[in-house]
């Protein structure tokens, strides 16, 4: 096998396309700002609403509703204020969430501990949606936020937004927020059709520079006030001059995966399958967290009894492979996951989690290469539970 590193971690960050670097490239000649009214700010203001409309066209977004950001943290982190609004509504006073968040939701939001209700997911990592209808039909006297991910960034699990939206819809003074961050360029995404009132997105997922996301705001919703205060830039709300050539990647990335996406998406969930039957074949016991769920074609997790994930991580970098035990999010710790603890996984099980995503320079030599590396790791824990036995 020839001497190439397998990088299958795209959930973490995806390598930028050279197309997306070379637009990038291109918008840092622009020498304007976009807020200046001159030839050389015109030009970069229509630079920056390219990228706009090229992001919102992926979502099913008009233009308009999208809303630059340095990210979907920082996006997730607006939403979940306390200013978010429907027109004519008060305030929301409760925020309901999904127990398999990403900690951008669990950590990022300012609402009292007292006005803050996590919900339980199934064992498969989908939303209880019996909780949800639950909980709404208790709360007749409150406008509520519920905030739930269109995908799971360890597990890749899909959660069912339509069927979220409609209970919202049925409760009344309900708003729906979704972070898409995983989703984007992976499935088809329609904020019009799903009847989101809030989108967020983040670049470095789906092939763009890192440091730009989005926030998409349905035509009633807005915020109560900028979160970055000072010359009004994004209809006043995110203040600060826009990192244009990166935003540049992002509308490029944008368009790209636009024009490939139910294609490339049957491509990795081929390769996904081969490297989830080839694992299997060489750890029998595997879990695979998430199985029986809609899933991410790009993303499986996996893990053995016995198997240590700090220690397979390293012996699979060694062998030329690339992959993670879960979230990137925690400064480069491994850490216990609240995901898998979310859907009733044994702590003895999730401290084997491993993580593989796949992403758009994934080839079946990748695949082969992990499995490659996969066959010693499996191999030395199978040697080592039958000198124990």
């Amino acid at each position: 096998m020839e001497n190439k590193r397998a990088y299958l971690d795209h959930n973490a960050t995806a390598p930028v396309r050279p197309d997306v670097a070379e637009a990038v490239a291109r918008a840092l000649t622009l020498p304007g700002n976009p807020s200046s009214v001159h030839a050389e700010g015109r030009a970069a203001r229509a630079a920056l609403e390219a990228a706009r409309h090229q992001v919102a066209t992926l979502v099913g977004a008009r233009p308009a509703q999208v809303i630059f950001t340095s990210g979907g943290t920082e996006a997730a982190n607006a939403v979940l204020s306390g200013a978010l609004r429907r027109r004519g509504w008060d305030a929301p006073t409760r925020l309901l969430y999904s127990a398999s968040e990403h900690p951008c939701v669990a950590a990022g939001h300012r609402f009292p501990d007292a006005a803050v209700e996590i919900l339980p997911v199934t064992p498969s990592g989908l939303l209880d949606l019996a909780a949800l209808q639950a909980r709404l039909a208790a709360l007749t006297d409150e406008t509520v936020l519920i905030s739930v991910h269109a995908a799971n960034n360890e597990t890749g699990v899909v959660q069912p937004l339509a069927e979220i939206v409609a209970l919202a819809q049925a409760h009344g003074r309900t708003l729906v927020h979704s972070d898409a961050v995983q989703a984007m360029g992976k499935i088809p995404l329609d904020f019009a059709a799903l009847g989101l009132d809030v989108l967020t997105l983040s670049g470095h997922k789906f092939a763009a520079p890192k440091g730009v996301g989005a926030l998409v705001l349905a035509d009633d919703v807005t915020l109560e006030g900028a979160f970055v205060r000072g010359g009004g830039q994004e209809k006043r709300l995110r203040c600060g001059t826009e990192s244009l050539p990166c935003l540049v990647g992002m509308g490029e990335a944008a368009r790209i995966a636009g024009e490939s996406l139910r294609a490339e998406a049957e491509r990795l969930a081929a390769l996904r399958d081969r490297a989830e039957a080839g694992m299997r074949a060489l750890a029998p016991d595997a879990v695979v967290f998430g199985e029986g769920a809609p899933r991410l074609p790009n993303t499986l997790s996996f893990a053995v009894p016995g198997l240590d994930a700090p220690a397979a991580l390293i012996a699979l970098d060694l062998a030329g492979v690339a992959v993670s035990s879960g979230s990137a999010c925690s400064s480069g710790k491994v850490a216990r996951s609240a995901t898998l603890a979310a859907m009733g996984v044994p702590n003895t099980l999730a401290a084997g989690a491993l993580r593989v995503s796949l992403g758009w320079n994934t080839v079946e030599e990748d695949v082969s290469r992990f499995l490659h590396a996969f066959e010693r790791v499996a191999t030395s824990l199978y040697e080592r539970r039958g000198r124990a036995a």
